[in-house]
């Protein structure tokens, strides 16, 4: 095979390999040991942490999750793959049944963007870069993490950025 052929492949497989964890988290699959490396660690922004390994993931981040929104939906809009790394965008839609954020339920459905890359070892996922909005899913439960200063005034021109010097 050439390089461009082997490379190809390993993308399909790594592809593969997300998308079988995607559709177990989905169906809220408790057999997530067959998606991840016994070394694995998940990277997330401020606000959702990092998870060194299966058991911090599912209890840190997994359960909580559920706990918070049920009736999820995983809407990806755009998966890509590159050899043994893979990543996605979408958003997971869920309604708010449980505490989030100190926020009781509110019986609201969400949306909460975000974006996830994976590094796929030994037919596993071994590392996973993730980001997720929680200032966008606070304010669609009613707070304002900026205050009204978020830049969206900007963009609608309803008052000026700021400029330079």
């Amino acid at each position: 095979m050439t390089d461009i052929t082997e490379h190809a492949a390993r993308s399909a497989e790594t592809m593969k390999v997300v998308k079988d964890m995607e559709d177990a988290l989905g169906r809220a699959s408790n057999e997530m040991h067959l998606h991840f490396h016994e070394d694995f660690i998940w990277r997330g922004n401020v606000g959702c942490g990092t998870k060194k390994g299966l058991m911090e993931f599912r209890h840190n981040w997994q359960f909580p999750i559920r706990a918070a929104f049920k009736d999820r939906v995983y809407k990806t809009e755009q998966f890509i793959a590159d050899g043994d790394w893979a990543a996605c965008f979408g958003v997971l839609e869920g309604t708010h049944y449980g505490p989030f954020m100190g926020i009781p339920a509110t019986g609201k459905r969400i949306s909460m963007p975000y974006m996830d890359f994976w590094k796929v070892e030994d037919g596993r996922i071994k590392d996973n870069p993730v980001f997720v909005d929680f200032a966008s899913v606070l304010l669609q439960l009613g707070r304002d993490i900026f205050s009204g200063e978020g830049w969206e005034h900007h963009d609608s021109g309803e008052r000026p950025a700021p400029r330079p010097e």
